[in-house]
């Protein structure tokens, strides 16, 4: 299983010979760019400005419900398994973002004051005590300023994976309470990709060598199509070789465009919409588990029970729902990559997958239409550098966010539950996941998410949520207290 999933990478599909082939005419200067690694954090309304974090009314009245981590862990029923011990401990995940943040100390300590959660060695106002989790930020490329809105170039905005980075860490401690974080702060990402993601995949191939942590995140990714050959990808891969080969589980965002994306990030500074469904890497990549997203319609107080009633049309409009497939889910099938031997079996009523890997593999709340409130004081004076819808600056305080750098933390959280079970880093868990859902129990394991798409462009096809595996939710989300056990036993 090992040497076919190492040997996936198949450089000779036709359909991804022709796209690769027409980016790469731009140049000789193109040939020696990679494209932009673009968080995931895609959609994001400030709803208050204190510590003190905003009530449901004040999310529904800008057409939004809000979850707190108490209702997160209750919507995909992770209580039983903090009743039994596991939150994590003794684990360590990895969160590869752009630039960082100069305040991700502070505001990780408002956020666990708010919420009652475990205070980090190494958050501000914090004095270490022995079983504290460890926060520690790695700059394998120094540590530049994050202050900029870095809206010179054109190409990226700092203040963007500030944001990203409070939503990364924020979730993955709300997910797993107890486990360590390392946050890796890479530089390069506005250097059209010559610096960003070699120095991403530099950094991760470094943690896993030296048996530094179980688990990576990943919230960024751009479309197979924006890089030049089949070549300039493979070349970026030894970090999740080195991964699936020690026994660390990697997992990224599978896009935040539906069924289509870009050449270039953003569009309108030079890239063009690629006019055919297309997936994201690294999400797309056989190693990685790929995350989808939804909207989460449970009670957003509780989290418990579903609420057809408070905001987003989306969920009052499928009334008794649960989940509905996101209409950004990035999900399709790989124009680079073939079918891994893990997807030959999937749940009944799936959507086919062809010869070519299928994106997703799973999914969790992605929408910041019913997303996750994020506490950030980034810029310092409060008083400008992230944009608001309206194009107005936003001010320091709470956030309502999403995307699926949302769903990809919950599930790097989970996933560091079910290493600590085991007792060891998991590896690459795409084989458990379709075994499971392939198995009678289906049901026990994953909530199906069986409505919505991810047309998000009139222009380019999108697909549906189906019963079982589809191109939006994978094999559906996760029921924590029986998901994650099977995870570590398998």
């Amino acid at each position: 299983m090992r040497r076919t999933l190492l040997g996936a990478f198949i450089a000779g599909a036709a359909v991804a010979a022709a796209a690769l082939v027409a980016v790469a005419s731009h140049g000789a200067s193109a040939a020696r760019a990679l494209p932009l690694p673009h968080p995931t954090v895609s959609d994001y309304q400030q709803v208050g400005t204190s510590e003190t974090p905003p009530t449901q009314a004040q999310c529904n009245s800008v057409g939004r419900r809000c979850f707190s981590p108490a209702s997160i862990r209750n919507s995909y029923n992770l209580g039983p398994l903090y009743a039994a011990g596991n939150q994590g401990q003794g684990v360590t995940i990895a969160i590869v973002d752009s630039w960082g943040s100069d305040t991700i100390r502070h505001d990780l300590n408002v956020y666990d004051t708010q919420f009652g959660l475990p205070h980090m060695c190494g958050e501000d106002n914090h004095s270490c005590a022995p079983g504290d989790p460890k926060f520690d930020i790695y700059y394998p490329n120094g540590s530049p300023a994050t202050k900029t809105s870095g809206q010179g170039t054109g190409l990226e905005d700092k203040t963007a994976w500030a944001l990203e980075v409070s939503l990364d860490v924020e979730t993955v401690h709300a997910i797993a309470p107890r486990a360590n974080i390392i946050l890796v702060a890479s530089t390069g990402a506005e250097t059209l990709g010559v610096q960003g993601f070699p120095n991403m995949m530099k950094a991760e191939k470094s943690l896993i060598d030296g048996n530094k942590v179980q688990v990576i995140s990943q919230s960024f990714a751009s479309a197979e199509e924006a890089f030049n050959s089949t070549q300039s990808l493979e070349n970026l891969r030894y970090a999740f070789k080195a991964a699936a080969e020690n026994g660390v589980t990697v997992l990224g965002s599978s896009g935040d465009g539906g069924s289509a994306n870009g050449t270039k990030s953003p569009v309108g500074k030079g890239g063009n919409l690629i006019p055919f469904p297309t997936v994201e890497w690294p999400a797309s990549d056989p190693l990685v588990t790929g995350v989808g997203g939804t909207y989460l319609c449970t009670n957003p107080i509780t989290g418990i029970g579903v609420d057809s009633a408070s905001p987003p049309v989306n969920c009052q409009s499928n009334p008794g729902v649960r989940e509905v497939g996101w209409i950004a889910s990035g999900g399709g099938f790989s124009h680079v990559f073939s079918k891994p031997d893990y997807q030959n079996t999937l749940p009944a009523g799936s959507t086919p997958i062809g010869a070519t890997r299928g994106v997703p593999d799973i999914a969790s709340q992605a929408s910041a239409r019913t997303g996750t409130l994020v506490y950030i004081t980034l810029p310092p004076d409060g008083q400008s550098g992230i944009i608001c819808p309206g194009g107005n600056p936003c001010s320091t305080g709470w956030y309502v966010v999403g995307g699926t750098s949302l769903s990809a933390p919950e599930w790097a959280g989970m996933v560091g539950i079910a290493a600590q079970i085991a007792g060891h880093g998991l590896g690459l868990i795409n084989p458990t996941l379709y075994k499971l859902a392939s198995g009678p129990n289906y049901g026990t394991y994953f909530y199906d998410v069986t409505t919505g798409n991810n047309q998000a462009d009139p222009d380019v096809p999108g697909y549906p949520a189906t019963p079982g595996w589809d191109p939006v939710t994978g094999l559906g989300t996760p029921n924590a207290a029986t998901l994650l056990p099977a995870l570590a036993a398998g």
